[in-house]
């Protein structure tokens, strides 16, 4: 919540706050809250006031900090009665593709996301501070990410890519990218993985890029996995089994072909439910757990490493 009087009034002119009824949320949600706005010294009208989802992307060019991707116009023409408190209510609904911010109870460090009251007063538009939003995972996402913990896969970092992926289709002009190093069996063939989420309000893409290290007869290159399920598919299925298989099919280096029992393209994958295997192999803590102790140790300056080339940075077909 930031209160701040409206300049474009003078001195004496009403002041606005934004309050929500709670930061924490997760894709798809509705967030409710209020626009508070008292009024000053004289009457005043405000043309629009206007709630728009904020977050920071990278780009060729650098990171855009203020990077719009919703926005509400919750009232217009608003007259503000001197002295007097006027309360607009709203309902602002997360889009699905909504960057996640926080696993468990810790903050995703690179990400963030927030609320921005914008007012527009004589014409001119009025940018005000941010609300930050603690965007939670979907409890399908939550399965993924658990599995990742129990892989023993450790966090490295994350950020919001401006591009679209190949053969996903995309309502909003960027996607998240969540790094980790990879469990130790596979650290001699893998460098990282990378995980990416594109959720609609029925099914959910997971993306998987691993970066694979060269030497000997063969060279290192990127090598993807992907997997598109509904939402309650993806509850029901043992990500640690698929995601450990599609890992030791690239240390093993066996031909391309679909190990998850998916249907069409091998490189989409329909993950096994109920199997055995590394599902059952529980070597490392929950996500939540990994990404805290991953954060004490960015804050900390102990997580170092270079940034590995993205196949997908802006651009169309995930690859080039």
């Amino acid at each position: 919540m930031f209160k701040r009087m409206l300049s474009a009034f003078g001195v004496g002119g009403p002041s606005v706050d934004t309050v929500l009824d709670s930061p924490h949320a997760v894709p798809g949600q509705v967030i409710t809250g209020q626009v508070r706005i008292q009024g000053g010294s004289a009457d005043a009208e405000i043309g629009q006031v206007v709630l728009t989802l904020v977050t920071a992307v990278k780009t060729q060019h650098g990171h855009n900090p203020h990077t719009e991707f919703h926005r509400l116009v919750v009232d217009q023409n608003v007259r503000v009665t001197a002295g007097q408190p006027l309360n607009l209510p709203f309902r602002l609904p997360l889009p699905f593709e909504t960057p996640i911010t926080a696993v468990g109870n810790n903050p995703l460090p690179g990400v963030t996301v927030g609320v921005r009251t914008d007012l527009v007063i004589s014409g001119a538009p009025d940018k005000g501070d941010l609300d930050p939003v603690l965007v939670h995972p979907l409890p399908s996402q939550d399965r993924v990410l658990d599995a990742f913990g129990e892989l023993g896969f450790q966090f490295r970092k994350a950020d919001v890519e401006a591009g679209h992926l190949h053969g996903v289709r995309q309502e909003l002009p960027f996607f998240q990218e969540i790094e980790f190093f990879p469990p130790a069996q596979f650290a001699h063939t893998v460098n990282e993985v990378e995980l990416t989420f594109v959720a609609d309000p029925n099914h959910l893409h997971v993306i998987l890029e691993a970066d694979k290290r060269g030497g000997g007869f063969h060279g290192g290159g990127d090598t993807f996995g992907r997997f598109h399920v509904s939402h309650q598919e993806a509850e029901d299925t043992n990500w640690a089994d698929a995601i450990g298989g599609w890992l030791q099919q690239i240390t093993d280096r066996r031909p391309a072909h679909n190990a998850f029992g998916g249907h069409g393209n091998p490189a989409f994958g329909q993950p096994g439910h109920g199997q055995h295997g590394y599902g059952q192999q529980r070597r490392g803590p929950g996500m939540g757990a990994a990404i805290g102790g991953a954060a004490a140790g960015l804050v900390g300056g102990m997580i170092i490493g270079d940034m590995i080339g993205d196949a997908f940075e802006g651009g169309d077909d995930g690859g080039e």
